[in-house]
């Protein structure tokens, strides 16, 4: 079964299940993403898959219209306040789907499961990314240096968070 964490004006997120190991493979390993992001073998994703999904997901974003998978997106530390968000990759990339399905990804984290704060990283070069993340709200909260071996060089990353009240426009009275 699909199960469908929400809907927008476009597309669906739903909780990924082994038909869509295929399609994960496939997009993290992408020339055009996999620069960008620290991919996962298969094993790891179907253990994910089969999990009761308590402490992390995998979610397909899918076109509305046509039902077909679009994008990918890994969910973490669902088990506490602070969810984190990893592997936004996009399949169908320059339509604005990353935009839509990212805004999804925050109503459903923050108004449907009530999380506290969200975060993701982005490596330092990722400046489509990163504009996004910061334009729906994200606010750069770290700079990790040479955090991350790839090829036989060290990578930074940028880490950014939103917090409830952020995304709910709600000003802290503290």
């Amino acid at each position: 079964m699909n199960e469908i964490l929400i809907e927008g004006k476009r597309l669906r997120l739903r909780r990924a299940n082994a038909s869509d190991l295929n399609y994960i493979i496939t997009l993290q390993y992408a020339p055009e993403n996999l620069k960008f992001v620290v991919p996962f073998d298969e094993n790891y994703h179907r253990e994910i898959i089969t999990s009761d999904g308590s402490e992390k997901i995998d979610v397909i974003v899918e076109e509305l219209e046509t039902g077909n998978s679009v994008g990918y997106f890994m969910l973490r530390k669902l088990d506490s306040p602070c969810a984190e968000f990893t592997h936004v990759i996009i399949g169908r990339k320059g339509i604005g789907y990353g935009r839509e399905a990212l805004q999804l990804l925050m109503k459903w984290t923050f108004e449907v499961k009530n999380f506290h704060r969200i975060w993701i990283d982005c490596k330092d070069y990722n400046k489509v990314a990163l504009h996004l993340y910061e334009s729906l709200g994200f606010v750069r909260e770290g700079f990790l240096r040479e955090y991350l071996l790839t090829n036989g060089v060290y990578e930074n990353l940028i880490v950014l968070g939103m917090i409830d009240r952020e995304y709910l426009g709600i000003s802290c009275c503290c």
